[in-house]
């Protein structure tokens, strides 16, 4: 681990950044040259103290999971985070499908921070959720707090019952289709080795309903849209679920609406008061 050049860098970096270019308003009386130091930890995740001390040189090596929210925060470049892991002292992601998946390119992230009033959130190729906007964690809960298998959204729907309860039960057999064809396009495109195969095969032993379901080889399932919610409180929402698709990183922004002034557009302006579901409710 380098520590001057990673102090260097973090701040080179988080200085370059722009209170507009995260979706943040500059307000009259800002003098510092780019971000601030809790803004910038605030959009990494992680407290004032942690990143503080690492701009100042004595804090702990960070861990992979951590560079990589850093990364995401400051809207560093593929080559940036790369060259991150490395002062970190931490080998750049190799692995086919593994953490350069995760990386979310700074015109998304760009995207998402300026949707804050919009569930909208950030989702690889295998279904797994990167990043949210604070409504989308009040509608669907914070999905960004799983680890291992379980951080696919595809996996728990075929293993964990609290999954489900997002959807209508008379949904879940498209559903099913719709995760299994979308886990099966993951798996052709990443090849032997990636996440996809590891999922799939994981799955087979695990759930009879996604094996029977992976030996029908269905192709390109159409979405459930208009998609339906259900809420603890709020009951069921029928939204539209738009999708712009970043084919580089093969990740999904999915930005949920509804009509103006419709019922389902009230529950969503509820959603700020009622704050971050439980998952699994």
């Amino acid at each position: 681990m380098d520590r001057a050049q990673l102090a260097d860098f973090l701040r080179t970096r988080r200085e370059a950044l722009q209170p507009e270019d995260v979706g943040m308003p500059r307000g009259p009386r800002r003098r510092t040259r780019g971000l601030r130091r809790e803004e910038a930890a605030a959009l990494s995740g992680m407290s004032t103290d942690y990143y503080s001390r690492l701009e100042q040189r004595r804090g702990p090596q960070p861990s992979e999971p951590m560079l990589a929210a850093i990364a995401r925060g400051l809207r560093l470049s593929l080559a940036e985070r790369d060259h991150l892991f490395r002062i970190a002292g931490h080998n750049t992601p190799s692995r086919p499908g593994d953490l350069r998946s995760d990386h979310i390119t700074p015109g998304l992230m760009r995207i998402l921070g300026r949707l804050d009033d919009t569930p909208a959130q950030v989702v690889s190729d295998v279904a797994e959720t990167l990043a949210q906007t604070p409504m989308a964690a009040a509608l669907l809960g914070d999905q960004t707090q799983f680890t291992g298998p379980e951080r696919s959204l595809t996996y728990r729907w075929f293993t964990e019952p609290a999954a489900r309860l997002l959807y209508p039960q008379e949904d879940h057999p498209l559903h099913s289709r719709y995760f299994t064809s979308g886990l099966r396009a993951a798996y052709s495109r990443q090849g032997a080795g990636g996440r996809a195969e590891e999922l799939r095969d994981l799955l087979l032993d695990r759930s009879e309903e996604f094996a029977s379901l992976w030996s029908a080889h269905e192709i390109d399932v159409p979405r459930v849209d208009p998609k339906r919610l259900r809420h603890p409180e709020l009951g069921v929402l029928t939204l539209q679920c738009q999708v712009l698709l970043d084919l580089e990183q093969n990740q999904t922004l999915l930005v949920y609406t509804a009509a103006p002034g419709s019922e389902d557009d009230e529950k969503l302006r509820l959603l700020p008061v009622l704050g971050t579901r439980p998952v699994g409710t």
